[in-house]
């Protein structure tokens, strides 16, 4: 890898190779790729998570590496996450919020700046903690698992300009995953190159770890390979008429900060239980 530190997803026959040539297993691959924080998905392939500041904005407008990686993995359509090594100790955020994976408690977690380094299971860091289902039906899907959130835009929406823009949105804003606020939100993001990056709104059970709609696509911005983020022209927020969570506000103010001259647009859409998905 020539450039680990903007390289966000190593393919399985890569990630195999990179093991064999270093005659260790992948899960012991891992520390050898961090300080960019990089774990392992059971299918093999390697992702990567980084911290993104954004400077002039609260504290915690900030997204966690370990967010970034939990994005990068709904990205990559990866709906596991095994094994994971950081280089610090994931935060009290960091670690409630890892909690909206199925089986949490197991993941695997090592910390490279520990001198008797090993892997461990995320329960060791959080033993007495609170997961989805203290709120939720066990067959309700958690972070990462399929799931559709049957919004629709009106055919007034359809015609108006940009409708691929919206069009994304509106898919980030199904796969949203807000079972706790009912309030599912998508971003699209349009850079000068005509790119289109997207991120859906992520909640937490304890509700402070969530992650915004625009910082999911900023994750997917910079993982994609974006530059700079006043290369930003063109921003779309879908999100539900009766939302009690509203993003618009927060949303358009982390844009105008990072990138003055981005378009700012927010539609509003239904909920069609009677959508075909």
């Amino acid at each position: 890898m020539d450039q680990p530190s903007r390289k966000f997803l190593i393919s399985a026959s890569e990630a195999l190779a990179m093991a064999e040539s270093a005659a260790v297993t992948l899960p012991e691959l891992l520390p050898t790729l961090v300080p960019t924080a990089q774990p392992l998905a059971p299918s093999g392939r390697i992702l990567v998570g980084v911290n993104l500041e954004f400077p002039g904005l609260p504290l915690h407008h900030s997204v966690h590496a370990e967010q970034f990686l939990i994005t990068n993995l709904s990205l990559n359509a990866e709906p596991h996450l095994v094994s994971l090594a950081v280089s610090a100790a994931p935060c009290g955020h960091c670690r409630q919020f890892l909690q909206e994976l199925r089986a949490a408690a197991d993941v695997q977690i090592l910390v490279t700046s520990e001198a008797t380094a090993e892997f461990g299971p995320l329960s060791d860091l959080l033993p007495q903690r609170f997961c989805p289902h203290d709120l939720l039906p066990l067959e309700a899907p958690l972070l990462l698992e399929p799931h559709h959130n049957t919004l629709t835009l009106t055919l007034h929406h359809q015609h108006l300009p940009n409708y691929k823009l919206k069009t994304a949105a509106l898919e980030a804003a199904n796969k949203s995953h807000a079972p706790y606020s009912g309030s599912p939100s998508g971003v699209a993001l349009l850079d000068c190159h005509g790119n289109v990056f997207k991120g859906s709104y992520m909640e937490s059970a304890a509700f402070n770890p969530s992650l915004g709609p625009v910082q999911a696509a900023l994750v997917a911005f910079v993982s994609g390979g974006g530059g700079d983020y006043d290369q930003i022209v063109g921003a779309v927020l879908v999100e539900k008429e009766d939302a009690v969570v509203k993003q618009e506000s927060t949303a358009r103010l982390l844009i105008n900060s990072i990138s003055p001259n981005c378009q700012f647009d927010t539609f509003l859409c239904h909920c069609n239980p009677n959508h075909i998905v």
